[in-house]
């Protein structure tokens, strides 16, 4: 869908994400803490399952634990963060200019 400016009609638009931006960061950073966190509470989990392999298997999955529960909490809370940051770009904030004559809208604001 190409976005058309409501007050000239003109297909030249810019668009700002800067929402889906600051969305994603902070997501991806309270998911990566959350993540962290529980891996974290659950490392014994992983120090037990890795304690067949001795203290070295211990060691080795809770490190484990701790990265992956990281790296799966950060992409989860980026990804939402990241829609969240989609809907107030598109619902709420000016973030299209037209390049014509200069005027500020939403997709709310258009009747496509």
């Amino acid at each position: 869908m190409s976005l058309q400016c409501p007050r000239c009609f003109s297909v030249l638009i810019s668009q700002k994400r800067s929402a889906l931006r600051v969305g994603a960061s902070i997501g991806a950073i309270s998911g990566m803490t959350r993540g962290i966190n529980l891996a974290l509470c659950s490392g014994r989990t992983g120090s037990s399952i890795g304690s067949l392999a001795g203290p070295i298997g211990a060691a080795t999955g809770a490190v484990a634990g701790v990265v992956l529960g990281g790296l799966v909490g950060g992409v989860s809370g980026c990804l939402l963060g990241a829609q969240l940051g989609d809907q107030l770009d598109r619902q709420v904030l000016l973030n299209n200019q037209c390049q014509e004559c200069g005027y500020r809208f939403n997709t709310r604001n258009t009747s496509a």
